[in-house]
């Protein structure tokens, strides 16, 4: 505590010790003044310096002592005039301070009862009434600005640090959308492309016919492929990446296909009236369609999948359901986590069931 005390900046040191010449040398100068005189002119200037750390202490002892100077000064043999800069230095720190309304009305109170006592009791003319009325009230308008001013800059800094952060949850946001998109056209394209690249060497031996179909089939899932990294790699470079095309479930159909082209008996089933539906919901309807038709065409060995999509006032529920050999536990890879995360994020819920036998995934989207 000690050492708190006897820490001050240099700008409070030079300030008091200025404030302690101007205020002790008329004690001295052009006589000597009693030692009282001295002590309490000292006292009217020296704990200026911990204005900063304990302003209510620092101003009951400078104002005490400035109002016992004013009324004892009277008694002196030779004249004496001591301005009392300590006192202004003190009411500008008060009210530049931030302080709670209780410290303050408290300080305003303890200010307003000592320049009284300083003026009423040793019977002070009108120009002096009208002086230290006029320099105190300065000073402590010159605090109030101050304090405004600090108020302002604290609260620009404010405001960048928040933009700060939005932008960098904005950015943090975009990179996942991206990282998403990413996996979900690779891991379906690629899975298709796989599938068809598999079963090519033996279309080719036992049915030559068709092994022109097969290939075209790669051509399109990778023409596909292409097409969307495009896009994004293309809004990466635009001014919002957000506001690039996105697929929706307009493209439902092409999905169908190119599970057909996998050797899948893919259909989709419609329920109730469809609607134009908000960009994001749009997306997320896609892509969970898009991620469950590519785990079905990887992992479940399938011969049949069917998509539903039941309308109603005001959800979207889309089940994707399959045939093959199911899952005795569910183990959610980095796309099953991409496709909860976007249902999350659009206020929905998803849910993936495994069966005997078939696999089912289920996301209810608000639409309302």
């Amino acid at each position: 505590m000690r050492a708190d005390i006897l820490k001050v900046e240099r700008a409070d040191v030079a300030v008091a010790a200025v404030v302690t010449v101007l205020t002790v040398t008329p004690a001295f100068i052009p006589y000597v003044r009693p030692w009282w005189f001295v002590a309490l002119a000292v006292l009217m200037s020296v704990p200026v310096l911990w204005r900063r750390r304990a302003i209510l202490t620092t101003g009951v002892i400078v104002g005490s002592a400035t109002t016992l100077v004013a009324i004892a000064a009277k008694s002196l043999p030779q004249s004496v005039i001591l301005l009392p800069y300590g006192v202004l230095v003190c009411t500008y720190t008060f009210a530049a301070a931030d302080l709670s309304r209780v410290r303050r009305a408290i300080g305003i109170a303890a200010l307003v009862v000592g320049v009284a006592m300083s003026l009423i009791i040793p019977h002070e003319n009108l120009e002096t009434y009208r002086y230290l009325v006029t320099v105190i009230v300065a000073a402590y308008a010159f605090g109030i600005g101050a304090r405004a001013r600090r108020a302002k800059r604290e609260a620009l800094r404010e405001r960048e640090h928040r933009l700060r952060e939005e932008r960098a949850a904005a950015a943090a946001q975009e990179r996942t959308r991206i990282a998403r998109d990413m996996h979900d056209i690779v891991t379906h394209s690629v899975g298709l492309i796989l599938i068809q690249a598999e079963t090519g060497p033996l279309v080719v031996r036992d049915h030559p016919e068709k092994a022109e179909a097969v290939f075209e089939s790669i051509a399109a899932a990778g023409r596909d492929a292409v097409g969307q990294l495009r896009l994004i790699l293309g809004a990466l470079h635009g001014p919002d990446p957000s506001r690039a095309p996105q697929p929706g479930l307009a493209s439902l159909p092409g999905l169908l296909d190119n599970a057909r082209r996998a050797g899948l008996d893919a259909s989709a089933e419609v329920r109730g009236e469809p609607r134009e539906l908000p960009s994001g919901v749009d997306m997320a309807a896609y892509r969970v369609v898009q991620e469950s038709l590519t785990n079905t065409i990887r992992h479940a060995a399938a011969t049949t999948v069917r998509v539903r999509l039941a309308w109603s006032s005001d959800t979207l529920e889309i089940g994707v359901a399959d045939d093959g050999r199911g899952a005795g536990e569910v183990r959610e890879g980095y796309g099953m986590t991409g496709m909860r995360e976007r249902v999350a994020a659009c206020g929905g819920r998803l849910a993936v069931r495994p069966g005997d036998p078939g696999f089912t995934v289920t996301a209810t989207l608000p639409i309302g």
